[in-house]
């Protein structure tokens, strides 16, 4: 797909246009400048032609601290990659040193270069941008990246440069994103506490500096998606804030990250829980987890920092011990021991991922289900609560994600929840499901009508 970049100084508005473009509010938005850090994509399709949008931060020419040298770089990495560029000014503040300093890049790139004034509300303030013209361009588009103005008019001339139709940019058989047929990606968030080395292990598994990586807590602060390929498979890796515990966020924009790093587990498919393994099984990993947990996501555990371990076995096998009690209501997540930072047994992450989404997406069919079903009952008969039999019917698979598992009985009001843990573990045993969330519903079977 081609790959549209949107860039500009701080504040001018892109990552607002970067959600007025994609369709949806995909990027974090505030009044100070400096939110967007990293490179953001996003998969677009408009008037039929589907290409890579990307989110930059603010271009700053002047040096400054590492933390904003890398943020220079992610944007010039941008300009490298695109296929096509998008440059974006506020009318509203006129002409900047810096609009300048990026305009005279732009100048000797042989790219398509679309040179836009944002903040222009209505018509009427068109007016103001006569100044832009003393840069030397022939044309800029005003635009409202808030109110929508001017994008329709942008857009159209941006994607006639762009070949191709919709059918060039998806794969034969492919349904969208929520059908349970072939999907069209593996959306994976990265999640944990601040400073575990989530950005680290994203650029180590992504192999290249996609992400801003920094010892200052709250460096990342927008959920940032990096699609990639890996053995002929479509996967998307979402980096996330630090998750720090309620009572010690303060500041609105920890609280807009945290809120966007939550709304990142929910639209993955996998979530990686990054663990410190020099700080051991803190309540903070904990609380992470259940919310994955809860919101029946599959889940992978990496512990980082492992080869501070190696060099005592008695502490890694305890601190194995402790992980194992803490997290035993996550028993069919697999762990994984890692190093970030030298790489160390990173490579087995995705394949891992790979194994778990499998099993979170197994369809298993009614006569298979209820085979199995009939076996754990001749096992281990149900109780009987209050003398009363307690009898199952059939059962069914009502969805994937995670694999969910209706079973009709007489009394569901009555199952204690021990038998309950028995009938999952039998399930999962029974079709290989071991690495993924596994739900059964109870349900009573509705008696018929007499006469």
């Amino acid at each position: 797909m081609a790959l549209v970049a949107i860039v500009g100084r701080p504040n001018v508005g892109k990552s607002t246009l970067f959600n007025r473009i994609a369709g949806r509010r995909h990027a974090l938005v505030d009044d100070f400048p400096g939110v967007t850090r990293d490179r953001n994509y996003a998969n677009v399709t408009w008037e039929g032609k589907i290409f890579q949008l990307v989110d930059t931060a603010g271009y700053v020419s002047t040096e400054g601290t590492s933390l904003e040298e890398q943020t220079r770089e992610q944007v010039l990495v941008a300009l490298e990659e695109a296929d096509i560029i998008l440059f974006t000014a506020d009318v509203k503040t006129g002409i900047h040193p810096e609009d300048t300093a990026l305009v005279n890049i732009l100048r000797r790139t042989s790219k398509p270069v679309f040179y836009a004034v944002n903040k222009v509300d209505s018509p009427e303030q068109a007016k103001y941008m006569a100044e832009f013209y003393e840069l030397g361009l022939d044309h800029f588009y005003p635009i409202s990246s808030a109110h929508g103005f001017g994008i329709g008019d942008l857009m159209s001339d941006i994607v006639d440069t762009i070949p191709g139709g919709v059918e060039e940019g998806m794969e034969e058989g492919e349904e969208g994103e929520e059908g349970e047929g072939v999907e069209r990606e593996i959306r994976v968030s990265i999640v944990g506490r601040p400073n575990v080395g989530k950005s680290t292990l994203v650029n180590q598994i992504l192999g290249e500096p996609r992400v801003i990586v920094s010892p200052i807590p709250g460096t990342t602060r927008d959920a940032v998606d990096s699609p990639f390929v890996h053995t002929g498979r479509r996967y998307v890796l979402i980096d996330t804030a630090g998750i720090r515990r309620k009572g010690k966020t303060h500041a609105k924009m920890e609280k807009l990250s945290i809120l966007k790093a939550l709304q990142a587990v929910e639209r993955s498919h996998v979530a990686i829980l990054v663990l410190d393994a020099t700080e051991g099984v803190t309540d903070q990993d904990l609380h992470i987890s259940g919310y994955v947990q809860e919101r029946s996501r599959a889940c992978i555990i990496a512990v980082n920092k492992w080869d501070a371990m190696d060099l005592d076995p008695k502490r890694a096998k305890q601190y194995m011990a402790d992980l194992r009690d803490r997290f035993r209501f996550l028993t069919y997540a697999p762990v994984v021991t890692i190093s970030a930072l030298t790489g160390t047994r990173v490579r087995k992450l995705i394949p891992t991922v790979h194994d778990v989404f499998q099993q979170y997406n197994q369809r298993i069919t009614t006569g298979v289900v209820n085979r199995a079903l009939e076996q754990a009952l001749q096992h281990h008969e149900p109780p009987q609560p209050g003398g009363r039999p307690l009898k199952f019917y059939y059962a069914t698979q009502a969805s994937t994600r995670p694999p969910t598992f209706v079973l009709f009985c007489n009394h569901p009001e009555a199952i204690h929840f021990s038998y309950e843990r028995y009938l999952t573990n039998q399930l999962r045993a029974a079709f290989g499901l071991d690495k993924s969330p596994l739900r059964l519903v109870f349900r009573g079977r509705e008696r018929r009508e007499k006469g």
